[in-house]
């Protein structure tokens, strides 16, 4: 499998594609990883460094990839956190390239725009992502705040967040997957996790760890991708990804480290410590 990663890069920690790419290797993947900025650390420890990429590098960087004959190998386009609202139109000319050299190819968008009820990306962007890059995307993975505000409807209840999901796929994408669900039938101490595809709806339920995880999206939006390429089925990735995701973070959580532990809790990618199955609803 052979995936062009166009997303956040740092140099220290494991967000955008420092969480995504080795996850995927380790499962086999080869992952071509574009970033869309360079930061020395992820901006939420108070402070860093860098400066975001140029678009003219990014479309430079994807064009040698064409000059190498590559793109029709492309299983899919993954896209995170753009940094800026003029990487948006470099995104959507490397999705066009891909799927123009491969039709095949899936455009994995998660829709990177904030999380507790915070917008915290640049202006537009937010706009970008539901007007532009939603209707062209085959998968997207929101989490609750952000199913929110792309669909405009509440999601507290199961009900609603089944609407908000059927009303994100009416906008483009065939399979969609909403992570950090608390629902009003959510137990304390529990997450829930909702995948929809074709007519299928899919829950699953994680314990819910005492601390927040950046990068914990990323990369259960780059495994859900995979597992869902691989399986062919959104309830095997939702199980699988969720699974692996849990263990990293439980490895994390333990050893109180300050960012996800992806090297040393690379076993979790490929034989995850815990178990989890999705069900119906």
């Amino acid at each position: 499998m052979n995936i062009l990663s166009i997303q956040s890069q740092v140099a220290w920690g494991h967000v955008g594609n420092a969480a995504a790419v080795f996850p995927l290797q380790r499962l086999g993947a080869e992952v071509w990883a574009v970033p869309t900025v360079l930061f020395s650390n992820h901006p939420g420890h108070g402070g860093f460094r860098g400066q975001a990429v140029a678009p003219a590098l990014i479309r430079d960087l994807v064009a040698g990839l064409a000059d190498r004959g590559v793109l029709p190998a492309c299983d899919a386009v993954l896209a995170g956190y753009l940094g800026g609202l003029e990487t948006g139109a470099a995104l959507l000319e490397a999705v066009a390239r891909v799927k123009a050299a491969n039709p095949g190819a899936w455009f994995c968008l998660d829709p990177v725009i904030g999380d507790a009820g915070r917008v915290y990306v640049r202006e537009g962007i937010p706009e970008f992502l539901r007007d532009q890059a939603l209707p062209l995307a085959d998968l997207a993975t929101p989490n609750q705040f952000e199913l929110e505000w792309l669909t405009g409807q509440p999601v507290g209840t199961l009900a609603q967040a089944k609407a908000a999901l059927a009303r994100l796929q009416a906008m483009g994408p065939r399979c969609v997957m909403a992570t950090s669900l608390a629902l009003a039938d959510t137990p304390a101490g529990s997450l829930d996790l909702l995948a929809a595809e074709a007519g299928e709806w899919w829950r699953l339920r994680v314990p819910l760890l005492p601390r927040h995880f950046s990068g914990a999206g990323d990369t259960m939006a780059a495994l859900f991708l995979f597992h869902r390429l691989a399986s062919g089925n959104a309830r095997t990735a939702l199980e699988a990804a969720a699974a692996s995701v849990q263990g990293l973070l439980r490895w994390t959580a333990e050893a109180g480290a300050a960012e996800l532990l992806t090297v040393a809790a690379q076993e979790e990618f490929v034989r995850p410590s815990v178990r989890f199955s999705a069900a119906a609803c």
